[in-house]
């Protein structure tokens, strides 16, 4: 069973950073690219960020060169390192799978909530 537990959201000014970790286990983790999603009230889940089992990343376009993805294999750890945060970047944060239709066969974690705000 897929346990995916996110942690390092909270309340940051516009321009601040954060930096987000992602305890997985139950995804096959070795094998699978691994990726952050999220949710802002009243629009679909969406997918920021993916980095596959040897490291190759893609972004969508709305975080691209302020957020970085990285994973420890040895850990099954996902991190997302998020910085210059803006207003439109408030959601709730979940790691799954790289893929949106397979992440909801394994499940979701609780997420971690991310408030950009001054």
């Amino acid at each position: 069973q897929a346990q995916l537990v996110e942690s390092g959201g909270g309340l940051v000014q516009p321009g601040g950073s954060l930096k987000l970790s992602c305890a997985a286990s139950g995804v096959f983790f070795s094998l699978n690219a691994m990726g952050w999603y999220r949710q802002a009230p009243g629009k679909e889940r969406e997918l920021v960020a993916t980095i596959t089992n040897v490291g190759t990343t893609n972004y969508a376009e709305s975080v691209k060169g302020r957020f970085t993805i990285a994973r420890d294999n040895a850990k099954n750890m996902v991190y997302l390192q998020m910085n210059s945060l803006n207003p439109d970047d408030t959601a709730v944060y979940y790691c799954n799978v790289g893929s949106i239709t397979r992440a909801h066969k394994f499940g979701w974690g609780q997420g971690t909530q991310v408030t950009v705000s001054s």
